[in-house]
């Protein structure tokens, strides 16, 4: 009689570890896949490994502009002048 109901509880205390176990490799696999990606989520989890893209200084638009040159931005067809051809 004992035995059945230590092999009953055996049998649930091991497929409660397997699900489990499942779920966090699928977590896992999840997270390095695609979750990661979303600063929101990261910041929930309290995950300090930032991707590369966040690591780099960013520059403002205005520090961007002030470092190029105004002559030498390439213009669009709309900024081109055009000339008559001459024949």
């Amino acid at each position: 009689m004992w035995q059945s109901v230590g092999l009953t509880l055996l049998v649930i205390v091991a497929t409660l570890v397997c699900a489990l176990v499942f779920m966090l490799c699928g977590w896992y696999v999840v997270w390095q896949l695609f979750l990661s990606k979303f600063k929101f989520l990261r910041e929930l989890v309290g995950d300090a490994a930032t991707p590369q893209a966040e690591t780099q200084p960013s520059e403002t638009k205005n520090e961007r502009a002030a470092n190029v040159p105004l002559r030498s931005r390439p213009r669009t067809a709309r900024q081109r002048v055009a000339f008559p051809e001459s024949t």
